[in-house]
């Protein structure tokens, strides 16, 4: 029987994202089955088949956020998720698992730990989630992005390898394009209406200084119609206006200037394509973990950092006209987040997890079978990973 590994969490795409780009890592570098489990209200519903893996649902609900009679419920919820999830593990048998966080991730994480079954855990972010601050104790390895988060752990645990990216997200030194400006608007995967609001307005300022700005801009679901107005209203020509964008890593490298939130995959794909960008942090992240994110960053000089409450539309279009305007700015920016980004990480995880599994590379020159999950393999070439056991 093909060994299996399980991916356990979700929810948003800071979650998701991560888990694919190590399963398609894993999928390249060994004969191995990945299953995912996860929310039925979860991102993870809609992304995780259209990869062609398999997804196992757990009904769990949030605890956090909702005062006592919300924790309570969700503590009742989990408790009979913990039994589904039991089953789940007995049947799937995995070899090994790893926890992606979000709330969704720990009964199956803890069904693991109960059957003996290896878990890692995944963070991307500067700050620890619930659900992994939670599995913390019983993890053999927690794969890192961040220095600070790694010293939480002991030395045998710790792999600081960085933010694990989907294919294509490649190394492209950015070189200033004569002509037009072209910038991008991401507000993670849900959307940011404040980055909706605001910037139409912020992006016109900018053009009356230095000129026309092709603009493509992430709305989140629903919203493309109120934001496609407002930039009408504004009197920018040149708009692309979407609910999500599919192609994140082209539109990336198209770019001069990134606008967005400061969710730990959105830097992490800014860092590893390398581009000067403008961080808007959500300001009700758990931890303020995505202001640690963007001003991890903005201190090494890759970023400029502008809290939300601060960002209005004058100020935008200020910050916005002057990137567009220095074009040496822009290209010492891209290259400090280009030396700066773990591109690989996603292999670096992988090669990990599977020793932890006790499941074997395939041999070099052994071309990767489809899949009989038929998922979607990443990277033709893999990375060697260095690997980093942080003190």
């Amino acid at each position: 029987m093909t060994p299996r590994i399980l991916i356990a969490g979700g929810g948003t795409g800071g979650h998701v994202f991560p888990g694919l780009a190590v399963a398609h890592a894993l999928t390249e570098l060994a004969d191995v089955r990945v299953v995912f489990a996860g929310s039925p209200r979860g991102l993870e519903t809609k992304v995780v088949p259209q990869h062609g893996y398999d997804l196992e649902t757990l009904d769990v609900e949030p605890m956090m956020g909702g005062g006592p009679a919300r924790a309570f419920r969700g503590a009742l919820v989990a408790a009979k998720a913990m039994r589904a999830a039991t089953g789940m593990v007995g049947r799937l048998r995995p070899s090994a698992a790893m926890c992606v966080g979000g709330y969704s991730g720990g009964p199956a994480s803890l069904a693991c730990v109960r059957a003996r079954v290896p878990l890692a855990i995944l963070e991307p972010n500067s700050v620890l989630g619930l659900a992994n601050r939670m599995l913390s104790p019983f993890a053999r390895r927690a794969y890192v992005a961040w220095a600070e988060t790694a010293r939480g752990f002991r030395t045998d645990k710790a792999r600081l390898f960085g933010v694990p990216l989907r294919p294509g997200f490649d190394p492209q030194p950015y070189v200033a394009p004569p002509g037009r400006r072209r910038l991008l608007v991401l507000g993670g995967s849900q959307g940011s209406v404040a980055l909706n609001e605001r910037l139409p307005f912020a992006i016109a300022r900018a053009a009356a200084e230095v000129g026309d700005i092709d603009v493509v801009h992430q709305t989140g679901t629903d919203r493309e119609a109120a934001v496609r107005e407002a930039y009408q209203k504004a009197g920018v020509k040149s708009a692309m206006v979407v609910s999500f964008v599919t192609d994140v890593a082209f539109q990336m490298a198209s770019a001069d200037v990134i606008v967005a939130r400061g969710g730990a995959v959105t830097v992490a794909e800014i860092s590893a394509i390398g581009r000067a960008s403008l961080i808007v942090p959500f300001p009700h992240a758990a931890d303020d973990h995505q202001a640690k994110n963007a001003l991890a960053l903005a201190n090494l000089g890759g970023a400029l950092c502008i809290r939300q409450d601060a960002a209005d539309e004058t100020r935008l279009g200020h910050e916005l006209a002057q990137l567009f305007a220095d074009e040496d700015r822009r290209v010492r920016m891209a290259r400090t987040a280009l030396e700066h980004g773990h591109p690989y990480a996603a292999e670096d995880v992988a090669r990990d997890l599977l020793e932890l599994a006790g499941i074997p590379e395939r041999r070099k020159g052994t071309p990767p079978p489809k899949p009989s999950n038929g998922a979607t393999n990443g990277h033709s070439s893999m990375h060697v990973p260095t690997a980093k056991v942080v003190s």
